[in-house]
């Protein structure tokens, strides 16, 4: 007579290796989503900050033709721009060209929202130089 024994447990390891396998699985995906959304999230925020900088450089830009050329902030308060601070510097520089006399403007508008060093924080620069018929 021979004697059946049963095997128990047998089906076990493998259950517990594919649990294990799609929970490292399951826990990567969501890791990876949280980084797209951050990356999504910083390069609104980047492009956010370079549209306050025009919007700065902009503002320089009309005060200079209309001769005030002189350092000065913006604080933005509505719609996307709002949160960001723009601070803008002027530089003046009367050249003649020809018998006409043309002032040239650089301005340099840096925008800037959030603390220094914390997640939130974006910064851009852009400087444009223009010239007006001195009048």
């Amino acid at each position: 007579m021979k004697h059946l024994t049963r095997q128990a447990g047998f089906a076990l390891v493998p259950a517990i290796f594919l649990i294990v396998v799609l929970s490292a699985l399951a826990a990567w995906a969501v890791r990876l989503n949280i980084q797209q959304q951050q990356t999504v999230s910083l390069a609104v925020l980047g492009a956010r900050a370079l549209a306050a900088a025009n919007a700065g450089a902009e503002w320089g830009a009309y005060r200079a033709i209309n001769g005030d050329c002189k350092a000065g902030e913006l604080a933005l308060g509505e719609g996307a721009l709002a949160g960001f601070k723009v601070a803008v510097a002027c530089t003046a520089t009367a050249v003649a060209e020809g018998e006409a006399p043309v002032n040239t403007y650089v301005l340099d508008a840096v925008a800037t929202a959030g603390t220094y060093g914390g997640p939130e924080f974006v910064q851009r620069h852009v400087r444009v130089t223009l010239a007006a018929e001195a009048g």
